[in-house]
C-alpha cells in the first residue's frame, strides 16, 4: 500500500519533470518558505505573545505546518524543523543587519520567486500543482527534501 507522502510526492513530480524547471524550483521554492516565514514574523502580535520569547504569527503556523508533516513523514517533518530554525536564524540575522524593513524585502523576494516558478512552469508546459490542490503548497520543500534524504541513503 502506497503512503499518502508518496502519493502526494509522485504527483507533485509529474509536472516538475523538466531539468530547468527543477532548477527553478531548488532556488524558488525554498526562498518562496523563507519569505512567507519572514511576512507572518513581520506581522504585529499581541501583548500577550510577548510575555514568551519567539511566540509570533510565524511560529504559530510553523507548529502547525510542522504538524502536518508529522502526520506525513515524521522523519520529513525533522528535516523541515531545521529548514525553520535556518529561516528564522535568517530572519533575526537580516533583522539585525539590514535597514530595510524586513517585509518590504520579503515581499520583493516573494514576487521574484513567484515570477521564477510560474517560468519555470512555462518552460516544463505544465501548470503548477498547487492550482489542482493546495495542498502541494506544503509538498514542495518536502520533495526537495525527499530528494537531500535519498541522496544520504535516509528512508522518509
Amino acid at each position: 500500500m502506497t503512503r499518502k507522502i508518496d502519493a502526494l510526492l509522485a504527483e507533485y513530480g509529474e509536472s516538475h519533470q523538466n531539468p530547468t524547471n527543477k532548477k527553478v524550483h531548488w532556488i524558488c521554492v525554498p526562498v518562496i518558505f523563507w519569505t512567507i516565514a519572514a511576512l507572518l514574523w513581520s506581522i504585529p502580535v499581541p501583548a500577550v505573545f510577548t510575555a514568551v520569547p519567539y511566540l509570533n504569527w510565524l511560529t504559530i503556523i510553523l507548529g502547525l505546518c510542522v504538524i502536518y508533516y508529522i502526520v506525513m513523514s515524521p522523519r520529513l517533518a525533522v528535516g523541515i524543523v531545521l529548514y525553520c530554525l535556518l529561516c528564522v536564524w535568517l530572519i533575526v540575522l537580516y533583522q539585525a543587519s539590514f535597514a530595510l524593513p524586513l517585509w518590504k524585502f520579503a515581499v520583493a523576494l516573494f514576487v521574484l520567486a513567484w515570477i521564477g516558478q510560474f517560468w519555470g512552469h512555462k518552460v516544463e508546459g505544465k501548470k503548477p500543482s498547487f492550482f489542482k490542490d493546495v495542498q502541494f503548497l506544503l509538498i514542495g520543500p518536502a520533495w526537495l527534501l525527499s530528494f537531500i534524504y535519498k541522496r544520504l541513503g535516509i528512508a522518509y
